[in-house]
């Protein structure tokens, strides 16, 4: 008897996919992260082997390999942890509309159904726009459980004045959003500054009220591994909800090291603590198969437990259709052509 990605995503199995809930699994609210004191001793001995971890990400694509209907139901899963995204100097509030659709019916119905999920309500985690749009945006998503995150604090820079950052994400937090990607200012973290990017984050939760906080570090600026380690710590300290590698906007974004030891912080965290925090992989991911390596590196180094969408997202705008296209093969054998899995 062949199995669909459906039963896939649910059957338990030694070997991938992990034993998580499947593609149609509402998903569940995360606790929050309460911070920490500021802890300096913990930030500055912080220590990054640069070649151990550039050997463990050279290894990761070659050890995790999921085929057949296994591949589609992670890839199901994928598309269940995005947070689809567009920030376009061009948006328009059509736009939005378009990608909320979209964020609706992430698949054609037709192809569910050929792959033996049509049942299941397959949706992304979220969708993320600038302030001017999240009204549209939580218009649009209205009644569909999918999120509205919002960029409200000089992004993707994170320049503008600190009075300005905060009342932006007040005001993003009052149109209705339900998460803020808040970008940290890099200079504090270059040049050692840790209670200031501390003082920064905590700033960021406390304005954010109740929704939750995912702390952009731009990695891609951050010049070395330890400092993205670093980073990564203070900012959960401060009680960041999520760490997030990058704007997208950066020369280099989200990579393999990079996140290998974001997500080594987020568990030394968690044994320190005992608090999950998330983790948003975002930046230059567009193929599926990059989709299926951050799975495994997230199931690997955190467990089964990281495989939802409150402690995993991708910050994706082109990897849906490439998503789609690797669905629609294993439904019929071919390849589509991408317009006939549009984003906005």
């Amino acid at each position: 008897m062949t199995t669909s990605p459906r039963d896939a995503a649910r059957a338990p199995r030694s070997s991938p996919p992990a034993r998580y809930p499947g593609p149609g699994t509402p998903p569940a609210e995360a606790a929050r992260n309460p911070g920490m004191p500021l802890t300096l001793d913990w930030v500055r001995d912080a220590r990054v082997n640069r070649s151990a971890v550039e050997r463990r990400a050279a290894t990761l694509a070659g050890r995790r390999t999921v085929k057949k209907q296994w591949q589609a139901a992670w890839l199901l899963r994928a598309i269940t942890l995005m947070d689809l995204t567009t920030l376009q100097g061009d948006d328009t509030p059509d736009r939005v509309r378009r990608l909320c659709a979209k964020a609706r019916q992430p698949v054609r119905p037709d192809l569910l159904e050929a792959l033996g999920a049509g049942e299941l309500p397959v949706r992304v985690a979220a969708v993320c726009v600038y302030h001017a749009f999240v009204e549209t945006a939580r218009k649009a998503l209205e009644g569909s459980g999918i999120r509205v995150a919002a960029v409200s604090t000089g992004f993707p820079a994170g320049l503008s004045p600190m009075s300005t950052r905060l009342a932006e994400v007040r005001a993003s937090v009052a149109a209705g959003a339900d998460e803020i990607d808040a970008v940290i200012t890099r200079a504090h973290a270059l040049a050692g500054d840790w209670s200031a990017l501390y003082d920064e984050v905590a700033a960021f939760r406390e304005a954010c009220g109740e929704a939750h906080l995912k702390v952009i570090l731009g990695t891609g600026e951050l010049g070395t591994l330890r400092q993205v380690l670093r980073a990564s710590l203070v900012a959960m300290m401060a009680g960041a909800d999520f760490i997030k590698t990058s704007t997208g906007k950066e020369p280099v974004n989200a990579t393999i090291p990079v996140g290998l030891v974001m997500v080594r912080a987020i568990r030394a965290y968690q044994e320190r603590t005992g608090h999950a925090v998330g983790f948003k992989a975002a930046g230059g991911i567009r193929a599926a198969k990059d989709a299926l390596l951050w799975l495994a590196l997230m199931k690997d180094e955190l467990g089964p437990r990281w495989l939802r969408p409150e402690l995993f997202r991708f910050g994706a705008s082109g990897l849906l259709t490439d998503i789609e296209r690797q669905l629609e093969h294993h439904a019929t054998g071919r390849y589509s052509a991408a317009y006939r899995h549009p984003v906005p």
